[in-house]
């Protein structure tokens, strides 16, 4: 009797764990996206800044489109008014609507940050799998260049490029394509290197794996064994480094605008709001507070999303 129980008991758990399999092996696969997107939404400051990142490119994206106000004509009769209902974020000193204003601006400032970061993106992606994967030689004299830009400061020889380069790009391409051409190609062309250094030792240690060994012995091309099955899987730093590029490269623009080397008077971005704000900071803060706060907020939300992708991306985060 106990043996019949036994072996009753034994088969009910028996097809209690074939009902599990079956279950297993009928539900959907699991991939590498889908498992970083269920990581990502546990996060949830990162959550919280792609939301705010999403309001703020919808934003600055529909309000120019759908506001009556011209950013660019002024109207003295409205000089520095405070905000209110007709106009939410107040006026600047010739009468302008700070809102379509800062929202024009915001388009101008994160075009130059994502266009910025491809460029930066790109350049240090190809160093570092030359770098990684090649070695040697090869290896030494780009990591010697990586280590050279490295040292260079930054923001002067920002503003010397552009005080050198400025009149000629402009007369070629017009007065706000060409400083955002120059712009954009000189923040990109020298913030590449942090990038160059992640792929680097991703490669440095991606090609040493089992199946990296096995495309050699297939015979397969360097150039196809590099883009083809060494990067993806080097992926994640590089979006990690991409997202928080966008943030650094904002607020490297806005530091040019506000030194006047920017872009032109009549084109808002936000560090160029700032420029014209200063001196009426006194009678009208919110001249200020808008573009500073609206720079502040967005690298802030781009810095929360690197963060959780860093930690989604990582196959050893517990999120």
């Amino acid at each position: 009797m106990a043996e019949a129980e036994r072996g009753a008991q034994f088969n009910h758990q028996a097809h209690t764990q074939a009902v599990k399999l079956t279950v297993q092996l009928a539900a959907k696969p699991r991939t590498l996206v889908g498992d970083a997107w269920r990581r990502f939404r546990k996060h949830r400051m990162a959550m919280f800044g792609a939301a705010v990142f999403l309001l703020l490119v919808l934003a600055v994206a529909i309000i120019p489109l759908v506001s009556t106000a011209n950013f660019r004509r002024p109207d003295f009769t409205k000089s520095m008014w405070a905000p209110s209902l007709e106009h939410p974020m107040g006026t600047d000193d010739l009468g302008r609507d700070m809102l379509v204003r800062v929202m024009r601006g915001g388009r101008v400032s994160l075009a130059v940050g994502v266009a910025a970061m491809l460029i930066s993106v790109t350049l240090g992606t190809l160093i570092g799998a030359l770098a990684g994967f090649l070695g040697g030689r090869v290896d030494s004299i780009l990591m010697r260049i990586t280590d050279l830009f490295l040292a260079l400061p930054v923001v002067p020889l920002l503003l010397l490029l552009i005080f050198l380069f400025r009149d000629t790009l402009r007369r070629s391409f017009g007065p706000e394509n060409g400083i955002f051409i120059l712009i954009v190609t000189v923040i990109g062309i020298l913030n590449w290197m942090t990038v160059a250094r992640l792929v680097r030792s991703s490669f440095l240690s991606l090609k040493q794996k089992e199946f990296v060994e096995a495309a050699h012995a297939l015979g397969i091309g360097e150039a196809t064994i590099m883009f083809k099955h060494i990067l993806p899987n080097a992926v994640g730093p590089i979006i990690v480094a991409a997202t928080l590029g966008i943030g650094s490269a904002i607020i490297t623009e806005s530091v040019l605008s506000f030194l006047g080397l920017g872009f032109p008077p009549d084109t808002p971005t936000w560090g160029r709001l700032l420029y014209d704000g200063q001196n009426f900071l006194d009678f009208a803060p919110w001249m200020v507070l808008w573009p500073g706060f609206l720079i502040f907020l967005t690298v802030l939300s781009i810095n929360f999303v690197g963060d959780g992708l860093r930690d989604a991306l990582d196959p050893r985060s517990r999120l």
